[in-house]
This record gives C-alpha cells, sequence and structure tokens, in this order.
C-alpha cells in the first residue's frame, strides 16, 4: 500500500525527468515528455517511495522508475536524479530507481509472484486512488523471492539490465507498443524474458512488456 500525500513538490516530478532524459544513451530528443501515467511498489519500511513513469516525448513511450527517499543512498551518486522539496515530507533525493536495491527486490517480487501494483491511498482518504497505469507479473512463484545483491545498472539500446545475483532484470527503456494496434509508436527491443512484467494504461487495447527476468 502506498500512501499518496496532497503535496507542493518542487521541482515537480515531471521537471526532473524533463531534466533527466536527454542525458540517457536511450532517449531520442522529439518533443517536450509528457506524463502518460504512473504506478507504485510498495517499500514493506515505508521509507522508501517507488513510483514508475510512462512518459511521451514525439512518437516514443518511455519508462522512468524514480525513487524517492529523505537520505541519500549509499554508493549511488552516479544515480542521483536531483532533489525536490516535499512540503509535507521536506527534502526528497530522487534516484533512477534501477540503481535503489528496494526497488530491485519490488522488481523482482511482482514479476516472479505475479503481484499487481501497489494499491494507492491518499492520506486522509478512505477509498484508494485508481492507477493510472496497471501492471502484473507473469510468475506464479508462491515462496519467497530469493536474496538479491543489485549491482549498478547498465543500460543500452532501450534497455536497462541489472545483474542481482541469482537473477538478471531487464528494464524496458523505451516501450514497445508496436503490436498495440491504436499506437504507431516506434517499436523498442523485446525483453526476450520468460517471466515478464506487463502494463496498461489508457489507450493501449492490450499489455505490453515493461520488465523482464532472466535467470542465469
Amino acid at each position: 500500500m502506498a500512501i499518496i500525500h496532497k503535496a507542493t513538490l518542487s521541482p515537480s516530478k515531471l521537471e526532473l525527468i524533463a531534466d533527466y532524459l536527454p542525458k540517457q544513451p536511450w532517449f531520442i530528443q522529439e518533443g517536450a515528455p509528457e506524463l502518460i501515467g504512473a504506478y507504485r511498489f510498495d517499500d514493506p519500511a515505508g521509507e522508501v517511495g517507488l513510483e514508475t513513469h510512462i512518459v511521451a516525448a514525439g512518437e516514443r513511450i518511455y519508462q522512468v522508475p524514480l525513487s524517492y527517499r529523505g537520505f541519500e543512498l549509499a554508493g549511488a551518486e552516479e544515480w542521483l536524479i536531483g532533489t525536490m522539496d516535499h512540503s509535507v515530507l521536506g527534502k526528497r533525493f530522487v534516484y533512477d530507481a534501477c540503481a535503489d536495491p528496494i526497488y530491485v527486490k519490488a522488481l523482482a517480487a511482482a514479476i516472479l509472484t505475479g503481484q499487481k501494483e501497489a494499491e494507492q491511498f491518499v492520506d486522509g482518504e478512505p477509498e484508494p486512488r485508481p492507477s493510472t497505469v496497471t501492471v502484473k507479473g507473469s510468475g506464479t512463484l508462491d515462496v519467497g523471492v530469493p536474496t538479491l545483491s543489485a549491482s549498478a545498472p547498465v543500460s543500452g539500446s532501450g534497455v536497462t539490465i541489472i545483474d542481482a545475483g541469482e537473477l538478471r532484470l531487464k528494464v524496458a527503456r523505451v516501450v514497445d507498443v508496436a503490436a498495440d494496434s491504436s499506437s504507431n509508436t516506434a517499436a523498442a527491443p523485446e525483453l526476450h524474458g520468460e517471466l515478464t512484467l506487463n502494463g496498461t494504461w489508457a489507450g493501449l487495447e492490450s499489455p505490453v512488456e515493461l520488465a523482464a527476468v532472466i535467470r542465469d
């Protein structure tokens, strides 16, 4: 369960993303980024916010996982996207979540066990807020996720690979929606994984692959 606070953010999430994207090797500048939607995973300790944004820029769709922390993540200076002032939580350090071990574990758990995105509750409201992007893992594992020891992510042409010890994760940065007949967006590299995280949002007729687990 993710708790969403009614807060003012400075800079905004979109401002941080718009500054971050042009610096990435998988991004092609084709216009100003626009947010399509987002989904969240849950940090059981309740300390780290895990939110993945789906962003359109030109004819391409990008996936941008972010982690929000109240403190710096040791050894992850290279993956710090920026800081924001949160009117409720104070200063937040915003990271590329592919370098955040909390996100890596949450993503692996969702894929391996068939989990969905976390329910989102606005602070003080009794009913959950619908997620603008829904996701579900394809796995059916009913036991614990193996111990992971995530290394620095490596990004290539549209995919980021995370070596997590007993398994590897692939995260689509450029999302392949070519199979969906309602979109003319350019295709991205396939993930080639037997276990995947699939997602959908308004305007898509069928789910698309967002991430995969590759077993060694």
